[in-house]
């Protein structure tokens, strides 16, 4: 009798070990969800160093202007292009 009390009392034992190694791991895991979260709001980009974004600009609403000169550019030397060789 007192050998299955032992054993039960092993069986407990274990389950309780468990327990407390399982709120250990999530008590890290919720450590380094905190710490991660911290850090990607820190670097929204994920880059650690933006060093290079320094003195930057952003794009200028004449862009758009310049990029419609590009395509109409490209458009006439197309045409031209054919209009010589046919």
């Amino acid at each position: 009798m007192s050998a299955i009390i032992k054993g039960m009392a092993l069986f407990v034992r274990q389950n309780e070990d468990r327990s407390e190694l399982q709120q250990r791991l999530a008590a890290e895991l919720r450590e380094k969800a905190n710490q991660r979260a911290k850090s990607d709001a820190q670097r929204p980009d994920g880059i650690e160093d933006s060093n290079y974004l320094k003195d930057t600009k952003t794009t200028s609403s004449l862009a758009g202007i310049w990029i419609t000169i590009t395509i109409v550019a490209l458009i006439l030397v197309v045409i031209y292009m054919i209009s010589q060789y046919s």
